[in-house]
């Protein structure tokens, strides 16, 4: 079910002012940033080793990322670990009374299908699976 751990996710209120810490202090290499209107967010994609890191800033007051900040302030946001059969994975994972935050799959940063699973089910932790575009 689970290939790996596609990329951490970070809020952060500036990509800008992240940038100077994540790419300029530790030299971490910047892919691309993006805007992802379904999310309400901008997302600069770090590379570190086999996987990705994404500065996620939020771009609207009601954006999911904006509300986390404003409860929790910037920091770790969630986990993201890659799959396949994104669909089929929800629906077993529904039938295993794992709580859903997202039920069908949905557009998410690179084109990739995403779903996030409800952090009450995972000990706390907001995790997102992912099935990278082709």
């Amino acid at each position: 079910m689970i290939q790996g751990i596609d990329h951490v996710g970070i809020a952060v209120k500036s990509i800008d002012e992240a940038k100077k810490f994540w790419v300029d202090t530790l030299g971490l290499k910047l892919l691309h940033i993006e805007e992802v209107p379904e999310q309400k967010a901008r997302v600069a994609v770090l590379k570190v080793g086999e996987t990705t890191i994404e500065l996620v800033e939020p771009t609207s007051p009601d954006s999911p990322i904006q509300r986390f900040i404003e409860k929790r302030g910037e920091g770790l946001h969630h986990l993201t670990l890659q799959t396949d059969h994104l669909a089929e994975r929800l629906k077993s994972l529904k039938d295993a009374n794992v709580a859903l935050i997202d039920e069908k799959p949905r557009l998410g940063a690179s084109g990739a299908q995403i779903a996030f699973l409800h952090p009450k089910s995972a000990h706390g932790v907001l995790v997102e699976l992912c099935e990278p575009h082709d």
